[in-house]
This record gives C-alpha cells, structure tokens and sequence, in this order.
C-alpha cells in the first residue's frame, strides 16, 4: 500500500513539470501568433504618422478621406472637400487604402 502511495506521488510530481511545460509553451505561442505582429503593426502606423506631411491623402478613424493641408503639434487640418477643412487628432489618421493597395503593389513589383 505504501509502495503504490509512493508511486503516485512521483507521478504527480513528473507532471508538475509537463504542466509547466505546456504553460511556458502557450506564451510563447501567443507572443509570436498575437503579440509580436501587433506591435510590429503598432510600429509601422507611428512610422507611417512621423512621415505625414502637407498633400498625403489619409482616411481616418472615423472613415472620412481627405488630403492633409498643415501639420500643427499633435493636430492635422485635413481637407475633405473644396474648402471644406476639419481639424483632428493625429492618432485618427491612417493611410488611405488607395495609397496602401499602390503601396503594396510598388513592393510585389521589386
């Protein structure tokens, strides 16, 4: 009887370890799978906001696409239509998809 307690007892210590195992397994999977490509993807877009300047066509946030007119601090005047302006915060600003597909075309043609 004792012998069997024994026995039980070491195979629940050899799985603490496999438990273990498998934790350290699952962060890694989610760093690389979720984490890493986020903040690569972060990356780019404060890239691409450190680069805007007068004329660049953008979309923001919100989805209105406009041209950008001037650049003040952390504020962009964006023209939506013939003297139509609207003033907004640099962190709704993205590139605009025909630019992004153009984009992407220029790097598959290289």
């Amino acid at each position: 009887m004792t012998t069997n307690f024994i026995l039980l007892q070491e195979q629940a210590a050899g799985g603490g370890y496999s438990s273990l195992i498998m934790i350290v397994l699952l962060i890694v999977i989610f760093y690389f799978f979720m984490i890493r490509p986020q903040s690569n993807k972060q990356k780019e877009i404060k890239k691409f906001r450190d680069g805007l300047q007068k004329g660049d066509k953008v979309t923001t946030a919100g989805g209105i696409y406009g041209k950008i007119r001037d650049i003040k601090d952390n504020i962009v005047i964006l023209e939506i239509d013939d003297n139509v302006k609207i003033r907004i915060d640099m962190g709704s600003v993205y590139p605009s998809a025909q630019d992004a597909n153009e984009a992407g075309a220029d790097v598959k043609n290289k």
